[in-house]
C-alpha cells in the first residue's frame, strides 16, 4: 500500500486532510459563537415587563438552558483544541498514525473523525 511508505500519509494527503480540519475548525467555532451567545443571553427575551409569576419559571429554565450551553460550550472548545492539534501533527507529518499501534489510521476514520489518534483497533484493545 503506497500510504505505508515510511508509516505516514503522503505530502498530498496531509494537505487534503490539512483542508478538511480547517473547515471543521471554522465550522465549530461558529457554533461556539452561537452557544457562548446563547450562554451570555445576548438576544433578550423580552420578559422584562411580563408577570412576576412568568418571570420565576423563566429565569428556573435560564439556569438550566445556561447550565447546558455552558457544557456543550465547553466540549466544543475541546473539539477545536483537539481539531488544532491535529494540524500540528500534520504539520509534524504524524498525523494519522494510531498513538498505540503505531499503524497508519484507516483514512475513512479520519475523515469523519478527524482528530482521532487511536484506531479501530485500538480502541478496541481498550475495551
Amino acid at each position: 500500500m503506497s500510504n505505508e511508505v515510511n508509516n505516514r500519509y503522503s505530502d498530498a494527503q496531509l494537505e487534503e486532510f490539512r483542508v478538511l480540519i480547517l473547515e471543521k475548525i471554522e465550522k465549530a467555532q461558529e457554533q461556539l459563537q452561537l452557544i457562548q451567545s446563547a450562554y451570555k443571553n445576548d438576544s433578550n427575551n423580552g420578559t422584562d415587563d411580563t408577570s412576576p409569576t412568568f418571570k420565576a419559571f423563566d429565569e428556573g429554565s435560564e439556569v438550566m438552558s445556561k447550565e447546558t450551553s455552558s457544557q456543550l460550550a465547553i466540549r466544543q472548545e475541546k473539539f477545536i483544541r483537539d481539531l488544532k492539534n491535529a494540524i500540528i501533527r500534520i504539520e509534524n507529518k504524524t498525523y494519522g498514525i494510531c498513538r498505540v499501534t503505531n499503524k497508519l489510521i484507516n483514512p475513512e476514520r479520519l475523515k469523519l473523525v478527524p482528530h482521532a489518534t487511536l484506531s479501530i483497533e485500538a480502541k478496541n484493545m481498550q475495551k
